[in-house]
């Protein structure tokens, strides 16, 4: 019997340095049209509302720029990636930027509490920054630090507002879980633009990150097989796609945070396939497709495109 996917369609942008993120949806969308493939018309899509007029006037919340509408952003992707993950085998979700996928996070721990959620994240960046540790604002550097219920006070540089830190606290406590993950559940492919608060935290909770250089050298197969004994205990699997995890001379600079010397497209593909047939893997994210930044008209939305379908098609197949 097929297996009943659902896709997530989620604008929100409030949590990058850069706008157009929230574009990156509808590039994707282009490119389907294009390719005349009309996968977007496979399974139902449910749309996350967003806080994005807030774009639009400053924000008074120097180390969590944005808060106020990031917490709520929280509660709406929670709430429908819950509903979605009760009702189907398989959830995509595509999202702006990577902010928000603390909320998605929740929503798969609130759908089901006892599971233990296992988390892979591919991306440049470690998004284990906190408001009391962050050098820019930005709280698209911040989801896992939700997920995990850490305010990483032992690496502190700032001293953030009580206003700030009130909005904080109601995103780590989304859906009333807190912490959503264990620091032994997480892992790290790609990583490689990290501040010390983050390295510091890493060290201190034992969480690996799987370099690029380590991947070659070993090999994607053998990392693949090393991931599955990770993840062996846990009950579930969410995988996040930050498109920067790629090397952007071999795909675009179409990201808010482009970073030299990533994966390549095809060890990408690789590792998205493994796990969309993954009989753990219940939610893939992907993420920071931002077309305004495209010195190549929409490449990056091409590529992400291409890496979607593998993923669509390989969990189509799954028993």
């Amino acid at each position: 019997m097929a297996n009943s996917i659902a896709y997530i369609i989620n604008d929100s942008e409030i949590s990058a340095g850069t706008r157009g993120a929230s574009l990156g949806p509808g590039a994707l969308r282009v490119v389907d049209d294009n390719s005349k493939n009309f996968l977007f018309s496979r399974y139902p899509i449910h749309y996350v509302k967003t806080m994005n007029h807030l774009l639009d006037k400053p924000t008074e919340f120097q180390w969590g720029k944005r808060a106020d509408g990031l917490a709520t952003v929280y509660k709406n992707v929670a709430e429908v990636v819950s509903k979605q993950r009760k009702q189907n085998d398989f959830t995509l979700v595509i999202a702006g930027d990577h902010g928000s996928a603390g909320g998605t996070i929740a929503g798969l721990k609130m759908a089901n509490p006892e599971n233990r959620i296992g988390v892979l994240w591919v991306d440049a960046h470690g998004d284990l920054h906190t408001p009391y540790t962050t050098p820019t604002g930005n709280m698209h550097g911040m989801p896992l630090a939700t997920a995990l219920n850490e305010d990483n006070l032992e690496s502190k540089i700032n001293d953030p507002l009580p206003d700030t830190i009130k909005f904080w606290n109601e995103m780590k406590n989304t859906g009333q879980i807190a912490p959503k993950i264990q620091a032994e559940d997480l892992g790290f492919i790609g990583l490689r633009d990290l501040e010390t608060p983050e390295v510091e935290l890493m060290e201190r909770k034992g969480i690996k990150n799987i370099s690029v250089n380590e991947l070659r050298s070993e090999g994607v197969r053998n990392i693949l097989s090393r991931l599955d004994e990770k993840y062996a205990e846990c009950d579930e699997i969410y995988l996040s796609f930050d498109v920067d995890s790629m090397d952007p001379d071999l795909t675009s600079h179409g990201t808010g945070t482009p970073v030299d010397h990533g994966i390549s497209i095809e060890e990408a593909g690789i590792i998205l396939r493994h796990f969309a047939g993954h009989p753990k893997v219940k939610c893939i994210e992907f993420v920071e497709i931002n077309p305004c930044l495209d010195e190549k008209t929409n490449r990056m939305a091409e590529v992400a495109y291409g890496l979607i379908k593998e993923v669509i098609d390989v969990v189509e197949r799954k028993a």
